[in-house]
């Protein structure tokens, strides 16, 4: 667990700038908008960071990549039924947090890659989650959390909701993102609203349509196309270079 200094500033600028807004943002976004509307704008992600790794240079702007994140994108608005009348609740506040969402989450994925090339995924989760731990005690004291009375049910739910929604998936994405460039990894990301459809039909009895089914069609397509070989660098991302 022992780490440079430098490396410590870096994973906790990548947790209070990368894990702790990005879950803050989305729920601020749904509480302002839906959750259509949250996540197409939280979903843009895989367009961010591929701008980013074209900017860098670290990436070259292949037809291959660009069509698979377009085609992502396109294949979640379709599964949450974002052309539907309804669907869309535009609120500003509600965007920004959204697009501010989307930010972190790229900046997380781009900042997380090149560090785990030096370090466990174990460690990496263990400083990003302490310092964005750190960040809210900050922000919000627990002294303000418990005036809140919550429920002995409520408190159970959310712990098991904080291991099963929050640490769960960063520990199995971290372990991904060891073996994928962003962009690859955020683009298979895109499966996780393709995901909730799925398991509401199943689980819930909810509806299929058969837009949705094409949209999860476009997702896995998408998901297939980055994945294939093609003529690229293998060169690591740079972590956070900006601060460096």
């Amino acid at each position: 667990m022992r780490i440079s200094w430098g490396d410590f500033g870096r994973l906790s600028l990548l947790g209070i700038l990368g894990v702790a807004p990005s879950n803050y943002f989305y729920y601020l976004a749904i509480q302002r908008t839906n959750v259509a509307t949250a996540i197409v704008v939280q979903y843009t992600a895989p367009v961010w960071v591929l701008l980013y790794a074209i900017m860098r240079g670290q990436q070259k702007p292949t037809p291959q990549r660009i069509g698979a994140v377009a085609l992502a994108v396109m294949g979640i608005a379709l599964v949450i039924q974002i052309f539907s009348r309804g669907q869309l609740k535009l609120d500003k506040i509600g965007l920004c947090a959204a697009l501010l969402a989307a930010l972190s989450f790229a900046f997380y994925n781009v900042g997380g890659h090149g560090i785990l090339a030096r370090h466990s995924r174990w460690t990496v989760l263990l400083y990003t989650t302490l310092s964005a731990s750190l960040f809210w005690i900050l922000v919000n004291p627990p002294a303000k959390v418990l005036s809140a009375n919550y429920s002995g049910a409520q408190w159970l739910f959310l712990f098991v909701f904080s291991l099963l929604s929050v640490l769960g998936p960063f520990s199995f994405y971290f372990a991904g993102l060891q073996h994928l460039e962003p962009t690859r990894a955020i683009v298979v990301s895109c499966l996780e609203p393709v995901f909730s459809i799925v398991i509401a039909a199943i689980v819930l009895g909810e509806t299929l349509r058969a837009v949705q089914t094409i949209g999860i069609i476009m997702v896995l397509v998408a998901i297939v196309v980055v994945q294939s070989p093609g003529r690229q660098s293998n060169a690591p991302v740079q972590a956070l270079e900006l601060i460096e």
